[in-house]
């Protein structure tokens, strides 16, 4: 283990392992991703992971290749680490606790039940030819698209990536087109099987958690050479991180204005809400209860009423100030806005929910074309941790995603030669800190987060 991976493993493993296991550049770069998204060639037959099992191809036990690794399903295959958490996507199912929560559902074998094969494998709605299996989980194409049209151009000898992604590959080296692809399972969309409503995390599925920068690195299977970056060209992991975090606003409002996922019986969709805003205790013991109610600078809404999960606005909200000021008081204003309106009615909270959402995406436009150098990182850290922000962790999720951003901003200093990997290391137990601060969702302290947030970006501070 070496480079970002191993910066990143020790601290996220035993946070987001269970969800791991469980879940399975813009402008002139989005209309490309766009189009290959909805292009004809784009919903190609799915063939299976065996089509890539070749030795000649990345079925290899060493990574030999001249061009790519050419071990990745071996990397893929990995049987304990985050590596291999797609390729045991499906077998969780058949687990007990896999088979618990179906019960509780009532729909069925887990795995063969639709709510779950959505992320546990891949859907292939195009339809399947005789060599796929779904037990093989979250495939090869599940990710880069199905490979009917695109196998034999990828394998040619003077084969290009851009003629790869005109039939139908999916182009993942893109920021908004990777953050789109993995939020379909690592947050969800309105497609068949990827929304993990509030009653199946009731049914007992865990929280979903996701930043596509650092996911990204625990899942990494291929080398930024100097090969992959002339086909494909190289993006700077702050921009992906930020990008990432654009997205994510704009999918979350997105999913919640959509009236088939807004609602379910006369409930609204809980899945959206911010889970410790209701799941605290509420009887009080000897010493008194906890409190039921935190007031948060980012959410003008009435006490005791669940707050919208706004994780992905407060790192949003930090990257706008560093990187694009001009747009990040329309942003805060937007985001306070759409708060204020869901306390007022569904129909207010959708349209700036949608206006929130559009500033997301004029956000994610402006990172696209920000290059991101130390003082930025820098900056973007203190901001996270500094007296602006800091005051909106007060619940779990938040707080969470202040950690990996940290972690992320942290591995961009050494990705980008401003740190060594001796400097990095000598950060990593204030950041492991911060990691330990969140460990229990049930054992949340807001105050101590802060702290703890505080000392790893200082540490983060000292390699300026």
């Amino acid at each position: 283990m070496s480079g970002k991976l191993s910066l990143v493993y020790a601290g996220l493993c035993a946070l987001l392992a269970t969800a791991l296991i469980s879940l399975a550049a813009i402008g002139g770069w989005t209309d490309r991703a766009q189009a290959s998204a909805s292009s004809p060639a784009s919903r190609a037959l799915h063939v299976g992971v065996a089509s890539c099992a070749g030795s000649t191809c990345h079925g290899r036990s060493e990574p030999t290749g001249k061009v790519v690794r050419q071990d990745e399903l071996l990397r893929w295959q990995e049987p304990s680490s985050p590596a291999g958490s797609h390729s045991r996507a499906f077998a969780v199912l058949a687990e007990p606790r896999g088979q618990a929560i179906a019960a509780k559902l009532g729909i069925g074998p887990a795995t063969s039940a639709p709510e779950c094969l959505g992320c546990h494998a891949d859907p292939a709605y195009a339809g399947k030819a005789a060599s796929f299996q779904v037990s093989d989980g979250v495939g090869c194409e599940a990710c880069h698209g199905g490979a009917g049209q695109w196998l034999s151009t990828h394998y040619a000898v003077n084969g290009t990536h851009a003629a790869n992604v005109s039939r139908g590959l999916y182009p993942l080296d893109q920021p908004r087109a990777r953050a789109e692809r993995c939020l379909d399972c690592h947050f969800g969309s309105d497609k068949p099987g990827q929304f993990v409503s509030h009653r199946i995390m009731a049914a007992g599925h865990p929280r979903v958690a996701f930043e596509v920068d650092l996911f990204s690195a625990l899942q990494q299977h291929w080398d930024e050479d100097a090969d992959y970056i002339r086909r494909k060209g190289r993006v700077s992991n702050v921009q992906m991180w930020a990008i990432g975090q654009a997205t994510a606003v704009n999918r979350a409002v997105t999913l919640f204005a959509n009236p088939k996922l807004g609602t379910q019986g006369v409930f609204p969709e809980i899945y959206f809400f911010d889970c410790q805003t209701c799941h605290r205790q509420f009887q009080d013991g000897p010493k008194g209860g906890k409190v039921s109610w935190v007031a948060n600078p980012g959410r003008p809404i009435p006490a005791g009423m669940p707050a919208f999960n706004d994780e992905n606005m407060i790192m949003l909200s930090a990257a706008a100030k560093v990187a694009a000021p001009g747009l990040a008081a329309k942003f805060d204003a937007d985001s306070k806005a759409f708060h204020a309106a869901l306390a007022k009615d569904r129909s207010s909270a959708v349209q700036a929910g949608l206006k929130l959402g559009a500033t997301a995406q004029s956000l994610a436009d402006a990172f696209s074309r920000t290059s991101f150098g130390r003082n930025d990182i820098i900056q973007i850290v203190d901001t996270i941790a500094g007296p602006a922000t800091a005051p909106r962790f007060t619940d779990y999720e938040g707080s969470v995603q202040a950690v990996m951003a940290l972690d992320t901003l942290l591995n961009a200093m050494v990705h980008n030669g401003y740190a060594t990997a001796g400097q990095a290391k000598g950060v990593r137990g204030s950041i492991d800190r911060a990691y330990r601060a969140v460990n229990d969702s049930n054992d949340y302290r807001p105050a101590e987060f802060r702290t703890a947030l505080s000392q790893a970006a200082a540490s983060i501070r000292a390699l300026r």
